[in-house]
């Protein structure tokens, strides 16, 4: 069934994404929004925009109800949710397929396996995927759950078994601190997720962020090479490329391979992707968690393949097999994502919602600026604070920061503080040129560095 009319049920950037590839399509839009959202563009740039609910996103955005009678009024046959918000709840991924509509996105039972991180290590395991030393399942005796911890060896991770965003995770060094913390991790779990169950798993210091991006039609999958994500503030990506740097083709290779072999082993269909850490001393990689949705940073690996995930997650949902075979994903040059927020970075990053006074996009080669900004727009304070993506590509990596440094120096956001100041020092960093991190170096060079974001 191919699809004629598509609801997003989703906001800011990402929406405008999916609307730029549901009419290159020829796919009429509707766009759900707040009252807080009636301004937005994705608004202004769909074909017809139902308001579901007040500014609070449990009354809008997180309302299913609402959601699926938008979609029945305006006569939509499938609904793409984007990233965050409902795109990872397969509660509602089986809510619209009953309601006889498309869900954009894989079925209900493979959210259910892959989006719980216990099931999904299981599931990894089972397909012959490494996963990092820790817990064999989800832990709620913490008898259980110390004597894990003293065999695997700390540090270890504390992390929730379902949702993700870097909430409901503790480190713990030692005995003492794991006791303090399992209850916290527990708790922020429960609130975030509506699931108080964890897990624990070994901490792999110095660790790298690896993430493959794949495409599966239900059946066969095929993947789009890897992105590193390391650079990290408050388990929250800043800095995203592809490919990364570091990587052997040899393991490259590997690693790509097993997250085929993953998808294909739940039947995976849409766009998806599995994270990795990666110990750059032994070479080894250990799968984490697959996220069962389009990813923020998708950008940097259209740009390295020429391949838009979105139109083919569109086209697979609506019924058409994949168009790829894995020999037709060829990777070219290096591409580079930053996140502009509406955050003080001189403030320790407090949001700055306001109005857009002016606006400078850059341009030129290689350059694009995913965003939902536009000048006298004003930004809600009662959602994420992502402005836009800045990606840019070039034929080295080397070639590749040098672009990036003069595409921040043309971005003008009047009216707001961004974090557009961060990037720019992270651009000009010799670590950063050198590719020499990973997910713990950023928050530490912040701090070193904090006089240099307030001057």
């Amino acid at each position: 069934m191919a699809i004629t009319k598509l609801l997003i049920a989703n906001r800011g950037e990402i929406a405008v994404r999916i609307i730029r590839a549901a009419k290159e399509l020829g796919i009429r839009t509707v766009q759900v929004h707040s009252a807080a959202d009636a301004e937005s563009l994705a608004v202004k740039m769909a074909d017809e925009a139902v308001n579901i609910g007040p500014p609070h996103a449990a009354k809008s955005y997180l309302n299913v109800l609402n959601i699926l009678e938008a979609a029945k009024v305006t006569g939509a046959d499938a609904v793409h949710p984007g990233y965050g918000f409902l795109a990872e709840n397969a509660a509602f991924a089986d809510a619209v397929e009953a309601a006889g509509l498309i869900f954009v996105g894989p079925k209900g039972d493979a959210i259910r396996v892959m989006g719980d991180k216990v099931a999904a290590r299981v599931a990894a395991e089972a397909a012959g995927v490494p996963v990092v030393p820790g817990s064999d399942g989800r832990i709620d005796d913490p008898e259980q759950a110390k004597a894990i911890a003293l065999a695997i060896g700390f540090p270890v991770m504390i992390k929730a078994a379902a949702g993700g965003g870097g909430r409901g995770i503790r480190i713990a060094h030692d005995m003492h601190e794991f006791e303090t913390l399992m209850p916290q991790a527990s708790a922020e779990a429960k609130a975030a997720f509506g699931d108080g169950g964890l897990y624990i798993e070994k901490v792999i210091e110095k660790a790298r962020h690896i993430e493959v991006q794949i495409l599966g039609d239900g059946r066969r999958a095929i993947h789009c090479f890897e992105r590193e994500c390391s650079l990290q503030r408050r388990r929250q990506k800043v800095w995203e490329e592809a490919p990364s740097a570091v990587l052997p083709q040899d393991v490259r290779d590997k690693l790509c391979a097993s997250a085929v072999a993953l998808a294909e082993a739940v039947n995976y269909r849409g766009a998806g992707t599995l994270e990795y850490l990666y110990d750059d001393e032994t070479q080894h990689f250990y799968f984490i968690e697959m996220n069962t949705r389009i990813q923020v940073e998708h950008p940097v690996t259209e740009m390295i393949t020429g391949i838009d995930l979105l139109r083919e997650m569109i086209l697979i949902c609506g019924g058409e097999p994949l168009r790829y075979t894995q020999d037709q994903v060829r990777m070219k040059g290096h591409a580079i994502e930053v996140r502009i927020n509406a955050e003080d970075p001189a403030k320790n990053f407090m949001p700055a919602p306001g109005t857009v006074t002016s606006l400078r996009l850059p341009g030129g080669p290689g350059t694009r600026f995913d965003t939902m900004l536009y000048q006298g727009y004003q930004v809600p304070p009662f959602y994420d604070s992502l402005l836009g993506k800045l990606i840019v590509w070039d034929e080295t990596r080397e070639r590749a920061i040098t672009r990036m440094r003069r595409a921040l120096d043309e971005l003008e956001v009047g009216g707001l503080q961004t974090t557009k100041p961060l990037h720019q020092l992270l651009a000009t960093d010799e670590s950063v040129a050198r590719a020499d991190f990973h997910t713990r170096w950023l928050e530490p060079w912040l701090e070193a560095n904090a006089h240099k974001l307030s001057s």
